[in-house]
């Protein structure tokens, strides 16, 4: 049984992951690694379980130095990190492979292994990303934007009037309150980006179809009407993360190694759309 740690910008996402899967998903706030909490909270997901080891990715470096104490003290189990140093089962076609964010790279992995290559992994969390996977099975690079709810954010704290909003599916294009008009402008509008951006995307990578897998707290809401979109993957950085672990320790399970094949190939997971 293995720990799996997504530290992210707002929330660390923890699950346990087998030779086959991800398991019990949960989530508590970064914030939470500058005192006891989040040992506290790690302690109670611990209790009777078997700890083989923890693989970990982090965005947050304050974070990343407290957690790495923390599992030492608790379990003294071998601590893999993922960086483009330790990646296994992807390779990267990037400039400054260090300035690449870890949960960007367990995201490619896990498309690659799952979904084949060229294909795109879009995370929407605090920001948003698009990452992609080329023909040849390399990370090549992504687009970042902001996320929804920071966008939203952002716009009740910078003005007099606009309240803080709560993100849920519009109805219509036109909004008969602020509030409304509000959410149409991030989720509409973030779903015609992505479709204007996926375009591009097809265009340079010479496709006219690619797998596309969203993920991350707003992927649900953003998914409607989004065709291009190939299924929802809710754990896809966590699984990102089992793949690697399995792949440092091959003798623990018969996991195979991600497919070379085109656009398509692979085993499906996620919640097809």
């Amino acid at each position: 049984m293995i720990l799996l740690l997504d530290i992210g910008n707002t929330h660390t996402h923890l699950g346990w992951g087998t030779a086959r899967r991800v398991l019990g998903p949960a989530r508590f706030g970064t914030d939470l690694w500058e005192g006891r909490a989040a040992r506290e909270m790690l302690e109670r997901q611990l209790a009777g379980r078997r700890l083989d080891g923890v693989a970990l990715c982090s965005v947050v470096p304050s974070a990343t130095r407290q957690a790495r104490r923390v599992l030492r003290a608790m379990a003294g189990s071998a601590v893999l990190e993922l960086t483009p140093r330790t990646l296994r089962g992807l390779g990267i076609d990037y400039p400054k492979p260090e300035t690449i964010g870890p949960d960007r790279l367990a995201n490619a992995l896990a498309m690659r292994h799952h979904y084949g290559v060229p294909s795109v992994a879009i995370d929407f969390g605090t920001a948003v990303t698009l990452d992609v996977v080329n023909a040849r099975g390399c990370y090549m690079g992504g687009i970042i934007a902001p996320g929804l709810a920071a966008m939203t954010d952002y716009l009740h704290e910078k003005t007099a009037l606009l309240p803080r909003v709560r993100l849920t599916a519009p109805r219509r294009v036109i909004g008969r309150s602020t509030e409304e008009a509000m959410r149409i402008g991030a989720v509409r509008g973030y779903r015609e980006m992505i479709v204007g951006l996926l375009r591009a995307l097809r265009r340079a990578l010479r496709r006219r179809r690619l797998p596309v897998v969203l993920t991350g707290g707003c992927a649900r809401l953003v998914a409607g009407g989004l065709k291009e979109a190939t299924a929802i993957e809710p754990n896809l950085t966590l699984e990102g993360l089992r793949l690697l672990w399995f792949l440092h320790h091959p003798t623990m399970t018969s996991t195979r190694r991600p497919p070379r094949g085109s656009a398509g190939r692979g085993a499906r997971r996620g919640r097809r759309l």
